[in-house]
């Protein structure tokens, strides 16, 4: 598409569906595929109660992330902030209405259904943030004052989280949001600083911060053989799965610590050891082998963007994917501390896998306007 200088270029419905890349499309359809046929396997050869139900919700995502990628890409930087301040108070509805499940209080009930606005937050933080930054000069980005009010707007969901408590997602919406920052050009000594006082403040977090239960998670992250029964129950029996998968697996349906119940959480945090288990080594490095394309499919789509704004919300989106993906696959596996982080698109789970879509269909809209100039009266409504 041909950009005629002082004119924005024209892009009818028709167009915008030619220009969705529909190969990233495919990819994730494939991964979600393989998580309907695991979420059968989990429910011993049956596709209730998993299985169906997340097919509808991958349908009904899959039509709002086209819907979402139709949208003009200066509507999403005009309410972004709107969208963020939006998440933000059903986060905090979480605190005074909010459901309780697994031993926190996450879910929110709207009624017609419940979500989690934990999940939603990933999403809107990187709008949000990238709205803050589209315009950001080089040199303002390099003042510490100008970082105030992304870190509050960072800090704000962070806390909120961890009152629920959920320590895994408050840590990934927090390494999140430093990738959007990192991302915006943010000086290398502000992340060296923070890392430093961050460290500075472990005893005190875990005095004061950390739940007993937390505690315990990190100290069987360390040694999960000092209670193979109780704390460190989970991550033994993972690894034990893993193992038994051997190279090509004991075939579909055929798993014995997940469909003898041995294997804690099967359909939702597990469901990469019970696909270890049933297809392998092979299976696990195919499945490694689609997210990766999915990534570098999504990595090149915001880098193609012209304009800031979308390039912040493509990389954001890819960063918040990738950092999903890296933490469920890295504690089942025992290389990180159990903190009951979802598979994207292979777990049961519907606020996760809806705002995914959102996430995937704020991305396929930066390749739809790719070439779409935003001149800086655009976030004050100015087209």
């Amino acid at each position: 598409m041909t950009l005629i200088p002082g004119r924005q270029p024209e892009l009818t419905i028709g167009r915008k569906l030619w220009q969705i890349n529909w190969t990233f499309v495919l990819l994730i359809s494939l991964i979600a595929g393989i998580g309907f046929a695991m979420l059968y396997s989990a429910a011993d050869g049956s596709l209730e109660p998993w299985s169906v139900r997340q097919m509808a919700r991958f349908g009904v995502g899959i039509v709002a992330m086209v819907v979402f990628a139709l949208i003009d890409i200066r509507i999403w930087l005009r309410y972004a902030y709107v969208i963020y301040f939006a998440s933000l108070l059903l986060l905090a509805a979480v605190e005074f209405t909010g459901s309780t499940g697994m031993g926190a209080q996450r879910w929110l009930n709207l009624g017609f259904v419940n979500i989690q606005p934990s999940e939603v937050v990933k999403i809107t933080l990187i709008l949000a943030l990238a709205r803050y930054f589209y315009a950001s000069r080089v040199e303002d980005v390099e003042r510490l004052t100008h970082l105030f009010v992304p870190a509050a707007m960072l800090a704000l969901p962070v806390v909120l989280v961890l009152r629920q408590p959920d320590l895994g997602t408050a840590i990934l919406i927090l390494i999140t949001g430093i990738a959007v920052f990192f991302l915006a050009g943010v000086r290398a000594w502000i992340f060296i600083a923070a890392g430093l006082a961050a460290i500075s403040a472990i005893v005190p977090i875990w005095k004061f911060v950390l739940l007993d239960y937390q505690k315990q998670r990190l100290l069987t992250y360390l040694d999960p053989e000092r209670d193979p029964l109780g704390a460190g129950y989970h991550v033994m029996q993972s690894k034990i799965a893993l193992g038994s998968g051997g190279i090509f697996g004991k075939g579909f349906l055929a798993g014995t610590q997940s469909h003898l119940s041995f294997l804690p959480e099967k359909h939702t945090d597990f469901i990469f050891t019970m696909l270890a288990e049933e297809f392998g080594m092979a299976g696990g490095l195919v499945l490694l082998g689609l997210y990766l394309m999915a990534l570098v499919y999504g990595f090149f789509i915001a880098l193609r963007s012209r304009n800031h704004f979308g390039r912040l919300v493509g990389m954001g989106v890819v960063a918040a994917f990738f950092f999903n993906v890296f933490v469920n696959i890295a504690m089942v596996m025992g290389i990180l501390p159990v903190v009951g982080m979802p598979l994207p698109l292979i777990s049961y789970g519907g606020t996760a896998m809806v705002t995914l879509l959102f996430g995937f269909g704020l991305l396929l809209c930066v390749f739809v306007h790719r070439d779409v100039a935003i001149s800086p009266g655009t976030a004050d409504g100015d087209f």
